[in-house]
């Protein structure tokens, strides 16, 4: 039967309050969210609003996936980017849609974006629980930066990682 057609894109406002759902179904699904980050994670439409948000589709239009594109230091949802450097965040599959490569397919879409406009790397920050998704950007040539590592509540850490062109 073959695979379905994946098709990545910026996302229309009418599906903002669906990949907030999505966003934190995935993220749930890997343990509990701080209820601040939830909201955070709802808000697509003020993401969208200041950078790139893009989703994954399949053929009949059905949510597979989200990540946000930072496009670089001193612009609304940066990190640790570097001055040549953009951001990814909220990278989420749905869970249903897991183990199909829509994590992959999305983070090279930033990768593209990244080189596409010029920037020399990408930055991003991740839970140390979210395993599978520290395979994925090993995979993508990404190393962690443990200077980068923050401690944003006592105990409870976000890992750097970065990858340069």
């Amino acid at each position: 039967m073959g695979t379905p057609r994946l098709t990545i894109r910026e996302a229309r406002p009418a599906e903002f309050e669906a990949i907030g759902r999505l966003a934190v179904a995935a993220y749930r699904s890997l343990g509990p969210i701080p209820e601040p980050y939830e909201d955070e994670l709802l808000q697509t439409a003020l993401r969208a609003a200041a950078v790139p948000v893009l989703v994954a589709v399949d053929e009949d239009g059905a949510l597979l996936g989200t990540v946000t594109y930072v496009p670089g230091p001193g612009t609304p949802y940066s990190e640790h980017e570097r001055d040549d450097e953009a951001g990814m965040r909220v990278l989420a599959v749905a869970p249903s849609a897991l183990g199909r490569g829509i994590g992959r397919a999305l983070a090279e879409a930033v990768l593209a974006r990244a080189r596409d406009t010029g920037r020399g790397g990408v930055a991003l920050y991740t839970r140390p629980s979210m395993t599978a998704a520290h395979q994925l950007y090993a995979s993508l040539g990404f190393r962690r930066v443990p200077d980068a590592d923050w401690q944003f509540e006592p105990g409870e850490w976000l890992w750097g990682y970065r990858l340069r062109f």
